[in-house]
């Protein structure tokens, strides 16, 4: 029996709903998620109640890295961005089969090393791109992810994602509206033309595209 048809008798699917929370900061993982469609983020909270994203999973991914780790905690808080559907195990039943090797093992840590490109790419991003660039870069990559030019955000929550003022946001949008890139609508948004999106975004967004499509190549 193959490493995957072991996990399959172990696999749920259970809907995931806009806003969602699949885990908080510091609670036990009881369960791994794999999204077949739908966004789920990643978040770091402060103190104030202030979050930034530091991560976005959708269907190349896995929600609960730490539980591979070696931990059943995590400090950030994932939850439903795009709504969709996702594949639910136990998580120690992954982790036993995590731990045996294999192919399901090579899978996972070459997820990890793209995750944490992600995370590295992210931070950097955000000291030295400008926030029109950065909001380019994070409708590129949802877009990626949900696979459509199509998708329910409002600016309150992409300023919450990105971590910066809400009016910042409402500027950056207005232009990529303006210059016909986008178009921002009662809380959705379309892009309408992906080859100067992707002019306008920092170099950030073509390194992470590049990671994610790597793997979904192997």
């Amino acid at each position: 029996m193959s490493d995957y048809q072991r996990l399959i008798p172990h696999l749920k699917l259970v809907s995931l709903s806009t806003r969602q929370i699949i885990y908080e900061s510091g609670e036990p993982i009881a369960h791994v998620y794999f999204p077949l469609h739908g966004v789920v983020s990643l978040v770091a909270s402060m103190e104030d109640g202030s979050m930034v994203e530091v991560g976005i999973v959708s269907n190349e991914g896995m929600i609960g890295i730490p539980v591979i780790l070696g931990s059943n905690t995590t400090t950030t808080k994932a939850f439903v961005q795009v709504s969709g559907i996702a594949m639910q195990m136990d998580a120690g039943v992954l982790k036993t089969e995590f731990n045996q090797g294999g192919a399901i093992q090579k899978l996972l840590l070459r997820y990890v090393q793209a995750a944490y490109t992600e995370l590295a790419q992210g931070c950097a991003c955000n000291r030295f791109h400008t926030v029109e660039e950065r909001l380019a870069r994070w409708l590129l990559t949802v877009s990626d992810r949900v696979q459509s030019e199509d998708f329910p955000l409002t600016q309150e929550f992409i300023a919450q994602m990105l971590g910066v003022r809400r009016s910042g946001v409402t500027v950056a949008a207005s232009t990529l509206s303006r210059t016909g890139m986008i178009r921002y609508q009662r809380g959705h948004i379309s892009i309408l033309n992906r080859e100067d999106l992707s002019a306008t975004s920092c170099e950030c967004y073509q390194v992470i595209q590049n990671e994610f499509t790597q793997l979904l190549r192997n």
